[in-house]
């Protein structure tokens, strides 16, 4: 029986030694120096076959700027996603500008800047919106509590915005939660 255990043993040993010695020579071929053919520089093809990759190139760059101009998803749920959340943030701000609160009206910086990316589509309305915003801002950093007031007023009238009046008896202020009114203040539900 003793014969038998030790043969077994030397085989297992001899088996793991050729893993091993297999694993060094193929280590050994990876890192060893390949012979280097010298890349061809001239261009084997004719005038039919490089036309054709570049106007085949030219086609796939020309399609590139439509897919880097893309400017997101334009729904008509997030427009009125971003006109509902942030023009009532901005709709919010009327006792803040009626003070002279510039601190509050640049707390709210992002609130323009969204709703104006967001919530205007055609692009000379989004270039006024971007200029009475800017007329906001500038009121701002001159402390113009007049000049704030008037240029807020015309970015609310400009764009439409107006302080939405919630009635909680009337029932439901949303129906799911991709609806934006809900987590808003207009998106309370009446519970009796």
């Amino acid at each position: 029986h003793n014969h038998l255990y030790y043969q077994s043993k030397s085989i297992a040993t001899m088996k793991i030694s050729a893993a091993i010695a297999l694993t060094f020579a193929a280590s050994a071929s990876a890192f060893a120096p390949s012979s280097v053919e010298r890349a061809s520089t001239s261009l084997n093809m004719d005038r039919r076959a490089a036309a054709t990759q570049i106007a085949t190139g030219a086609a796939v760059l020309a399609g590139l700027p439509q897919l880097a101009l893309a400017d997101g998803a334009v729904s008509t749920a997030t427009i009125q996603r971003a006109r509902g959340i942030y023009g009532q943030r901005i709709a919010a701000l009327d006792s803040a500008v009626a003070s002279g609160d510039f601190g509050a009206v640049a707390a709210e910086k992002n609130a323009f800047i969204l709703f104006n990316s967001g919530g205007i589509t055609d692009k000379a309305k989004k270039a006024k919106a971007v200029a009475d915003t800017n007329a906001i801002f500038a009121a701002i950093r001159a402390k113009d509590a007049g000049a704030l007031k008037s240029a807020y007023a015309t970015y609310k009238a400009d764009n439409d915005i107006a302080a939405l009046v919630v009635d909680l008896s009337s029932g439901q202020g949303y129906f799911t939660d991709s609806d934006w009114k809900s987590r808003t203040n207009a998106g309370t539900i009446y519970v009796r």
